[in-house]
């Protein structure tokens, strides 16, 4: 009996430090999941930075992480196309947490408003909202708010230090925002215009006062048609858009295309729908820093 004891004593800070097993559909939910989360949470991310979250096909390894899982943290919106499958084939039976739950959607009504779109097929858009909510760090402050509910409500024990933990977070957030907003703010209103791959930034230019235009609708694997296409190399022309990119995760062709029939010059890489390995957008903020940092000087 005292043997039996020694033994329970021995594994009982093994179990106090057992932490919370977590899988995450992509890399960006990942990264403010750890941020929540801190050292009670184990996160596994199902889509890996620089993977296409809009092209993702859950494989079998996929099906037991999230049965091996307590939560489940998914972006919302329609942006996991693949998420109910998934828990199904793999009965999962515990906790979904929706990072965008709070978070007021974009519609492509006001997408049109803030961001004259052209030439987008919206045959394979997310249905009306947009879910890229992420470009704005306002929303990310409600996302790392939803993961700190649902962290609680599955290790009630912890549900002080993921508070403690997210309102740190969003402090540093609301930083990034103050700063995104003086640094737009500088550049004259008629040169934040962008042309970029597909379109996943509405929420960044309706919060910024900025112009997206793109060939793709929200989802990648949308087909921009040949007139839409033509359509937007008039548009690029006719207002001078000198702030051109493409996305880390994204099909860089029809891009390249675009910009040598407008006649304007590639300027660099976005990061949109994933983080990446390199460290300029390892994390969320580097991401967001990165972006905002090589939009201002391209629209300078």
């Amino acid at each position: 009996m005292r043997k039996l004891f020694a033994i329970t004593l021995a594994m009982t800070p093994l179990l106090a430090c057992a932490k919370l097993p977590v899988v995450a559909s992509f890399s960006i939910v990942a990264d403010v999941a750890r941020e929540v989360g801190g050292e009670r949470v184990d996160v596994v991310s199902l889509v890996a930075p620089d993977q296409d979250a809009h092209v993702f096909q859950p494989s079998p390894a996929d099906v037991r992480k999230l049965a091996a899982a307590k939560v489940f943290v998914v972006n919302g919106l329609g942006f996991e196309g693949w998420m109910a499958r998934l828990s199904k084939s793999a009965a999962f039976k515990g906790l979904t947490v929706t990072a965008a739950a709070k978070v007021k959607p974009l519609t492509m009504v006001e997408h049109d408003e803030h961001d004259d779109h052209h030439g987008h097929d919206h045959g394979h858009d997310h249905g009306k909202q947009d879910p890229h909510a992420w470009h704005n760090p306002q929303n990310v402050a409600l996302y790392a708010e939803a993961l700190a509910a649902g962290f609680a409500k599955a290790d009630p024990e912890g549900a002080a230090y993921y508070r403690q933990r997210a309102q740190a977070y969003k402090a540093q957030l609301l930083e990034l925002d103050g700063w995104a907003a003086k640094s737009f703010a500088a550049i004259p209103a008629e040169r934040r215009k962008v042309l970029t791959s597909h379109d996943a930034f509405a929420y960044l230019a309706a919060r910024y006062k900025l112009r997206f235009m793109a060939p793709q609708g929200v989802s990648t694997d949308a087909e921009a048609s040949a007139k839409g296409v033509a359509a937007l190399i008039r548009q690029v022309r006719k207002e001078k858009v000198s702030a051109v990119f493409f996305e880390n995760m994204a099909d860089r062709r029809l891009l390249d295309q675009l910009s040598r029939e407008a006649g304007v010059k590639v300027g660099g890489k976005l990061y949109s729908d994933a983080l990446s390995a390199a460290p300029e957008a390892a994390t969320y903020m580097q991401l967001f820093k990165t972006n905002v940092g090589a939009l201002v000087a391209a629209m300078k």
